[in-house]
């Protein structure tokens, strides 16, 4: 049974930082790119940054500078390291696993961030 638990969203002040957790099982998770995906309050969801299987990253425009996504092999865990938030980055915040080779995604159960004063 394959699951992406994520976790360490919370309540966070304008400018303040916040390091989401992802953990993988049932997946030979070195095969997969990793991903954060966020859908905000009446948004469709977007791609927040994602790391290949090779270690190769990628991050959206409204996020550059900002969030660092970093991958565990040994851990089955990948990373989203969020800095100077702003409360347009409030949304709930998924982890996705994608093997395309194989047609597979997997997604998780969101974790929630909320920048607000």
């Amino acid at each position: 049974q394959v699951q992406l638990v994520e976790s360490m969203g919370g309540l966070v002040q304008p400018g303040g930082s916040l390091r989401l957790s992802c953990a993988a099982s049932g997946i030979i998770f070195r095969l997969y790119a990793m991903g954060w995906y966020r859908q905000g309050p009446g948004k469709q969801r977007e791609l927040v940054a994602s790391v290949t299987s090779g270690g190769k990253t990628n991050y959206a425009d409204s996020m550059k500078g900002r969030v660092t996504i970093s991958r565990d092999n040994a851990k089955n865990a990948v990373y989203l390291q969020m800095n100077s938030l702003k409360p347009e980055d409030t949304a709930l915040y998924y982890c996705n696993a994608k093997a395309p080779i194989y047609n597979l995604d997997y997604w998780g159960q969101g974790t929630q961030v909320t920048v607000s004063a």
